[in-house]
């Protein structure tokens, strides 16, 4: 019934002008007893929210024949994505763990004279080409949105190159076609689930006051959302009070989740993307959806992974460029979830922690450990500058550099943090 509901609203809109089409379009918006540093790290339920999970899960989607697996094959070390010129050839969801690049790790390391290095990690997640009607069961269908449930941002890649031999799905080169196509599936998908849900509690009846308070946040935001998707908006661009955020958050709504556009150029033109038309209307429409944007090559980055490591920055600087585009993907995802870096320094390791902006000593440390949390007492600090400059942390606290900060403490990028607590 859901979906014949879903069914429904795709005829309704496919009635609608030219000119509303456009309207639509304009409108999207989207770790005892030792009071010692111990590296371990919890998992925590996957799904969109305030708090970090072991491994940041970035989804890559797509139109078949954009490039998608070639760049996923490219940045994860052992993808076994087939990136073949053939609709569908990526017929699971296929998963690589990255290693955060930060030149900060080695200083660090080198200065505490660690015995290992451990960087931050993002996790990707290949999911197969979708095509107009996926929603409805076109292409692969469904099994492809469910899986972008389970990731915390989603990586749009958008074709922004010509090539003959390389065979678009729908015939030609159009990144805000492209862009609609997709957007448009992840709506008509929300709006299905949200019909079931709103289904489900205008039948049901509530178990106790506090149960009826939690449902009546529910429906109210559902329906709010349900406006706004109709509207062509995503679910994110609907304002919610914490009670509603709280309440919707079970349904990992996909147009909830932030959005990045993932422009694949040419080779010929990375060192001066601006030249390149295509990627001007990504430009424009990820500002339009408020989203974030990425310029890359997925064929440069799949020729980079076949040189020595020596060899790589030599190509690029040949091409015009300082980095490879994984560098950049990694940056615009931290930046899209708001996310920042601190470290844990000493002999037997260093290692780059995740957190949100924001976050207090406290909350930081239970990303390490939830022990951390529930018995912290102080964090010894200092910023990453002045522990370089110091040379050493004894040498940062003998300088007056180091600071002991308390449960009030907001926790900055680069802070190197040894943590007290008793548990």
């Amino acid at each position: 019934m859901a979906r014949a509901a879903c069914s429904s609203v795709v005829t309704a809109l496919s009635l609608l002008p030219s000119k509303s089409h456009n309207l639509l379009r304009n409108q999207f918006s989207f770790s005892g007893k030792s009071n010692k540093f111990v590296g371990v790290l919890t998992l925590e339920k996957r799904c969109f929210s305030s708090t970090v999970s072991m491994s940041l899960k970035a989804g890559i989607v797509g139109l078949p024949n954009v490039g998608k697996s070639t760049l996923f094959n490219a940045v994860v070390e052992n993808g076994k994505a087939q990136a073949a010129n053939f609709p569908f050839c990526t017929i699971e969801p296929n998963v690589g763990i990255v290693a955060v690049p930060d030149s900060r790790l080695q200083v660090l390391s080198k200065l505490s004279n660690s015995q290992k290095v451990v960087p931050a990690s993002i996790e990707f997640v290949d999911i197969a080409g979708l095509v107009k009607g996926a929603s409805q069961g076109e292409g692969l269908g469904n099994k492809f949105l469910s899986h972008i449930r389970e990731v915390d941002s989603i990586l749009q890649v958008v074709r922004c190159f010509e090539d003959n031999d390389i065979v678009h799905v729908n015939g030609k080169v159009d990144p805000t076609s492209d862009i609609d196509v997709i957007n448009l599936e992840l709506i008509f998908c929300d709006l299905d689930q949200i019909g079931k849900r709103l289904d489900r509690l205008n039948k049901g009846k509530p178990k106790d006051s506090q149960s009826k308070v939690k449902e009546e946040a529910e429906k109210s935001a559902l329906q709010r959302i349900q406006e706004a998707l109709l509207d062509g908006k995503p679910a994110r661009s609907v304002a919610l009070n914490d009670i509603e955020k709280d309440s919707v958050k079970h349904l990992c709504l996909l147009t909830m989740k932030p959005m990045i556009y993932v422009a694949n150029v040419a080779e010929t033109d990375l060192a001066d993307p601006d030249k390149n038309t295509f990627l001007e209307q990504v430009k424009a429409l990820s500002s339009d959806l408020q989203s974030g944007h990425v310029v890359v090559s997925a064929q440069v980055e799949s020729e980079l992974t076949e040189l020595p490591l020596e060899e790589r920055t030599e190509y690029l600087n040949s091409l015009g460029v300082s980095e490879s585009g994984l560098g950049n993907l990694i940056r615009a995802t931290y930046s899209l979830l708001g996310l920042q870096t601190y470290f844990t320094s000493g002999e037997k390791e260093t290692r780059a922690w995740t957190i949100h902006a924001g976050m207090t000593a406290p909350q930081a440390a239970g990303v390490i450990h939830s022990d951390f949390e529930k018995g912290f007492i102080r964090a010894e600090t200092v910023a990453y500058e002045d522990f370089v400059s110091a040379g050493s942390l004894a040498a940062a606290r003998d300088k007056g550099l180091l600071r002991s900060e308390g449960k009030e403490y907001i926790v900055k990028e680069g802070d190197v943090m040894l943590f007290r607590f008793n548990v």
